[in-house]
């Protein structure tokens, strides 16, 4: 296999990732941070949507849901989950496929209490993924727990983080006539070495 060079280079996957990422953040026009997020149902169903993810830690990437959402459903039901992140203006992906464990502590009350005040209050009134009558519905249950919770709300008990931990990443890089650069790293458990793969496109 031909070596790793140039944004392809390095010894950790995460730090790529990283890099990747706040190339992205000064290239791209909205949200450089968002990730496609895949679960499956009880039935085997996949389900995808975008979500944003918060941080790249040394070992795994971690975002923020209400836990009684479909997705989160999903994601405590079947312990695994894949996302994708592409970004147009530099034409390159990253792939993910992992194991799934919540972060509900510390952690996850210092992200929420850095979100804006709507937000945290939108947190608390909105049961993610139940039906609506309407939105004046939901306008009122903001209302309700404006008053209950004032301008400082706590983190809901229903609401934190997950934290995908990967076995395998892969990052993907547009190359001409279509011959785009692809590089696998799979490991079998969080604890064992990498291996890299180059792929044909």
């Amino acid at each position: 296999m031909d070596a790793r060079t140039g944004i392809f280079a390095g010894e950790n996957p995460f730090a790529i990732a990283q890099s990747w990422l706040d190339e992205a953040v000064a290239s791209e026009p909205n949200d450089p941070n968002a990730i496609a997020l895949t679960t499956v149902d009880a039935d085997g169903m996949p389900n995808a949507r975008m979500v944003l993810l918060k941080e790249i830690e040394p070992g795994a990437f971690v975002f923020y849901t209400n836990y009684e959402s479909t997705k989160a459903q999903e994601l405590d039901r079947a312990g695994k989950a894949a996302f994708v992140m592409h970004w147009k203006s530099l034409r390159r992906q990253i792939r993910v496929r992992g194991l799934v464990s919540r972060e509900d502590g510390p952690q996850a009350d210092a992200y929420f209490a850095s979100r804006s005040l709507k937000s945290k209050l939108g947190a608390w009134a909105s049961r993610q993924s139940q039906p609506l009558s309407g939105r004046g519905a939901l306008m009122a249950e903001v209302a309700k727990v404006t008053a209950q919770h004032g301008v400082n709300p706590k983190r809901p008990p229903f609401w934190g983080g997950y934290r995908i931990t990967p076995l395998e990443i892969e990052f993907w890089a547009d190359g001409e006539f279509r011959l785009h650069d692809r590089f696998q790293w799979r490991r079998t458990d969080p604890a064992a070495s990498w291996q890299v793969t180059r792929l044909n496109p």
